[in-house]
């Protein structure tokens, strides 16, 4: 059998392909990317196909079992993030120097933050509007960590988090703040109790539910000496288990406040137990950002006083 020929110069038709690769890997397989893309899933399989004949390669394996990547197609995925990032920001950095705002704004959300008075990203959207109806907002909600690689690696070009270990790869722009505060579930020992009365050693035998990445709720989590008995990814997940009546948990006040109106949980008022957290807008130091980014920052400092 002849080999194939490697990669010359890569094509148009390559790039689609990578670019439909790789929404078939950050969508964890076929059938999730035929709605991302909007292509037939027998389509998308066979776009896969052409792509792993052109280089030669194994990228996934796909069937019954599952979708999963091939040691090669990890790379392949990896080198071509490299390369769509590259050439979305040169075609950026070709727009704004004929001074269109117009194209694709992606911004990394973290889990529960318009609930926040003082969190004014709506106001700072419609601002960023009236100066750029022509662009297309994608917002992503995530982790921490999630948005922060997003942002270095150039898949998100503007993050709203948690200000938590900072990284000399990017930019912070101190945007508002929030208090966390203790909350117990109706059916917990501590609901209706004096908590003023609660020992700090008591407080700490209970079970906690917390965040299980690094973030100012895992600090805290370690400065409290809690007893962390189950771990999620966001904050409605830290709700679901406080509302099973098992769990103490961390929950910004704005975002506890219709269940504690509701009277289902109750924020444990023990006098040392909460900590604030400021939230900061984050922009990679380089490549430059893009005119959108800086527009978009813009907009959020003057919404944000």
């Amino acid at each position: 059998m002849v080999k194939k020929a490697l990669l010359g110069q890569v094509s148009d038709t390559e790039i689609r392909l990578l670019r439909i690769f790789r929404a078939v890997v950050e969508c964890r397989g076929l059938s999730a990317a035929e709605l991302e893309l909007n292509i037939g899933r027998s389509t998308v399989s066979r776009h896969l196909k052409d792509l792993e004949e052109r280089l030669d390669l194994v990228l996934c394996r796909r069937g019954r079992a599952g979708f999963a990547l091939t040691p090669d197609g990890e790379r392949v995925y990896h080198a071509a993030l490299h390369l769509l990032n590259a050439m979305d920001a040169f075609r950026t950095d070709v727009r704004d120097m004929h001074a269109e705002l117009v194209g694709t704004l992606t911004i990394g959300l973290f889990d529960k933050t318009v609930t926040n008075p003082k969190a004014r990203i709506g106001q700072a959207i419609r601002d960023f509007r009236r100066t750029a109806p022509e662009v297309l907002l994608d917002v992503k909600v995530g982790t921490l960590n999630e948005i922060e690689s997003g942002v270095i690696d150039g898949r998100l070009q503007v993050g709203i988090v948690p200000d938590h270990r900072r990284s000399d790869s990017l930019e912070y722009i101190e945007l508002f703040g929030e208090m966390m505060y203790l909350y117990c579930g109706r059916q917990h020992p501590l609901f209706g109790a004096r908590h003023e009365q609660v020992a700090w050693e008591d407080l700490q035998d209970y079970d906690y539910a917390g965040l299980a990445f690094h973030s100012p709720n895992m600090e805290a989590t370690h400065r409290f000496r809690l007893r962390r008995q189950a771990t999620v990814s966001d904050q409605e997940a830290i709700v679901a288990l406080i509302l099973s009546g098992c769990y103490i948990g961390f929950l910004p006040d704005h975002y506890a406040a219709i269940f504690v109106r509701d009277g289902l949980i109750q924020r444990v008022e023990h006098p040392e137990c909460m900590y604030e957290v400021r939230f900061v807008a984050i922009l990679r130091r380089s490549p430059r950002p893009s005119r959108l980014a800086t527009t978009f920052l813009e907009a959020l400092r003057q919404a944000h006083g």
